[in-house]
């Protein structure tokens, strides 16, 4: 399991006619403050200030095809090459954690071939490294050097 520390006093929010939002700093865009979205900005804050990911190279939301089917990826971080580098699927604190969460994941990958897989819901967090074909699991956000 990963361990996260959220930065402090680095989330933007405001209330727009009754709505709570939430300033997506990958976006540059104000959006609806779901409990998912809570997840979602704290992770980027925390690739962004802790981990000194470049924002440049990060997407949101991003819409991938299987099949026929559209689907959104929650944040998929690219390397220098723009290959994709690393996913992550985040869901709400109150969601566990589960095989299905981990075949959802699974089955971005099929489309965005990537080093690694994470999955989170900002309490908990479970990270997996592609090796020679197999997933090994990580104990901690790899450093971003590529």
């Amino acid at each position: 399991m990963i361990k996260i520390e959220f930065p402090k006093d680095k989330i933007s929010t405001q209330q727009r006619e009754g709505i709570n939002e939430i300033f997506d700093v990958v976006r540059k865009k104000w959006v609806v403050l779901s409990p998912e979205e809570w997840v979602r900005q704290n992770i980027l804050q925390y690739l962004l200030v802790i981990k000194k990911y470049p924002r440049a190279l990060m997407a949101v939301e991003k819409e991938i095809k299987l099949g026929e089917l559209k689907k959104r990826c929650d944040v998929v971080i690219y390397n220098r090459q723009s290959e994709p580098w690393m996913i992550i699927e985040c869901k709400e604190m109150n969601v566990m954690l589960s095989h299905k969460t981990i075949l959802q994941i699974l089955r971005y990958h099929i489309t965005l071939q990537s080093k690694f897989l994470i999955i989170t819901n900002g309490s908990f967090s479970h990270g997996f490294e592609k090796k020679g074909g197999k997933f090994i699991e990580i104990n901690t956000f790899p450093d971003f050097e590529v």
